[in-house]
């Protein structure tokens, strides 16, 4: 079927969010890829994140079991944020918040108001664990998109020289729970 002279875009089939796996992983990575270009981030630091905290990496798919998008958190100091594609020996011991490290839809699932449920199903898992506040460093001028999500933008003089080395719009943001 076409639409003004294009191919009209198929329906994507059920689709939900499920505890990431390692054999995920792959797909998780081509996602990141498409979604931050900019923000090169490799299979070996989201195998990282996984081993780190399973029980805050999530992926949206459907039957067929394909992800279609992601979910990565995990504990963190409050204003600060892990290095780019860095491996994590450990979640810090002194740890404050939970850190969404990323959240990435595939082009073909983005629209479908997938990304407030897993949002919000963190925050009150975040808040049942005992976390205080989710944090993230906002990245591609997103910080509108997670305004509507609750976040604010915290200006911390100490994560200018980090923020640096996400982009010039990066923004660090904190909501809290």
């Amino acid at each position: 079927m076409e639409l003004h002279g294009r191919p009209a875009k198929q329906p994507l089939p059920r689709l939900s969010w499920r505890p990431m796996a390692a054999a995920d992983l792959d797909a998780v990575t081509e996602i990141a890829a498409v979604g931050f270009p900019d923000h090169f981030e490799g299979k070996d630091c989201f195998a990282n994140r996984l081993a780190l905290n399973p029980a805050g990496c999530f992926v949206l798919s459907g039957e067929e079991g394909e992800p279609k998008g992601y979910l990565v958190a995990y504990p963190w100091r409050a204003d600060d944020a892990p290095a780019l594609n860095s491996v994590i020996e450990a979640t810090p011991a002194d740890a404050t918040v939970m850190y969404l490290h990323d959240l990435a839809l595939h082009p073909e699932a983005r629209g479908g108001g997938w990304t407030r449920p897993i949002v919000e199903r963190l925050a009150r898992d975040a808040k049942a664990a005992g976390w205080p506040a989710l944090a993230l460093v906002a990245v591609n001028d997103a910080a509108p998109f997670w305004e509507g999500l609750g976040f604010t933008v915290v200006d911390t003089p100490g994560m200018a020289a980090k923020l640096a080395s996400y982009g010039p719009d990066a923004r660090y943001m904190l909501r809290r729970l």
